[in-house]
């Protein structure tokens, strides 16, 4: 994995992580998996993982470039808005202000009618203010949902790998699943989910590289737990595959 993640001559490389790197790293371990074990249906989970990766790195560049005029859009128009609003404030007292004090029946509700447009003009400025996020955090949360459904499918390929069924002394019943894997053979099955895992959080890291958006990064966060406590089952079975070589 590390060739695929290495920054190369890129100064900027080693503190943002690459789509393309992890794109290419995906590929490889798609091709691996696909060498080693052609009838099983985990090189279609990377396929799935290398489609989602090209769908994040597209939507995060498209996105980044959306919200940026979407971004000055908001703020000419909250601009505006605050400008109409003060005009509004000026206006109304200036009226006050010219008016006896024996008008206070007309001017009164003309300060009630300034303070809920104030008001209407206010919200409206933190909708505007607010907008260019929301339109971000809808797609990438959609796409963050998909990442963890994936970490999911991958965790039910990985609970069918039972080490404890290749044990000397293992009696299956009528019930039991059978085993098409002998112990060095699970054992790379389980290191290439382990991979697999690890690559899912990587994507979903690449959600935030260019969000600052809180409940992105928390869903982003989400993930990565998700897939490293699957991570550490499969690092269970691993350890358990190793003992039975020993034995």
């Amino acid at each position: 994995m590390e060739h695929s993640l290495r920054p190369g001559g890129d100064p900027h490389a080693t503190r943002h992580l690459s789509g393309e790197r992890v794109r290419a790293t995906v590929g490889d371990l798609r091709s691996r998996i696909a060498a080693r074990f052609p009838d099983h249906r985990l090189t279609e989970v990377a396929d799935d993982l290398l489609t989602m990766v090209e769908q994040v790195d597209q939507q995060t560049q498209d996105t980044h470039r959306r919200i940026a005029r979407t971004t000055v859009v908001a703020r000419v128009l909250a601009a505006l808005a605050l400008v109409v609003a003060a005009t509004l404030m000026v206006l109304a007292l200036q009226r006050v202000l010219s008016d006896s004090l024996d008008q206070t029946a007309t001017w009164i509700p003309l300060i009630d009618s300034t303070i809920d447009t104030v008001v209407f003009i206010g919200i409206a400025v933190l909708f505007l203010w607010a907008f260019p996020e929301r339109r971000e955090r809808k797609g990438l949360l959609a796409l963050l949902h998909e990442l963890r459904s994936l970490a999911h499918v991958l965790d039910m390929h990985q609970l069918t790998k039972e080490p404890g069924r290749l044990r000397p002394d293992y009696a299956p019943t009528a019930r039991s699943l059978p085993s098409d894997l002998d112990a060095g053979q699970m054992q790379d099955y389980l290191s290439y989910c382990s991979e697999l895992l690890s690559l899912i959080a990587k994507t979903a890291a690449l959600c935030a590289e260019r969000s600052s958006d809180g409940t992105v990064l928390d869903t982003v966060s989400d993930v990565e737990t998700l897939t490293s406590e699957i991570s550490t089952k499969v690092y269970q079975k691993v350890a358990l595959l190793r003992g039975l070589g020993r034995d």
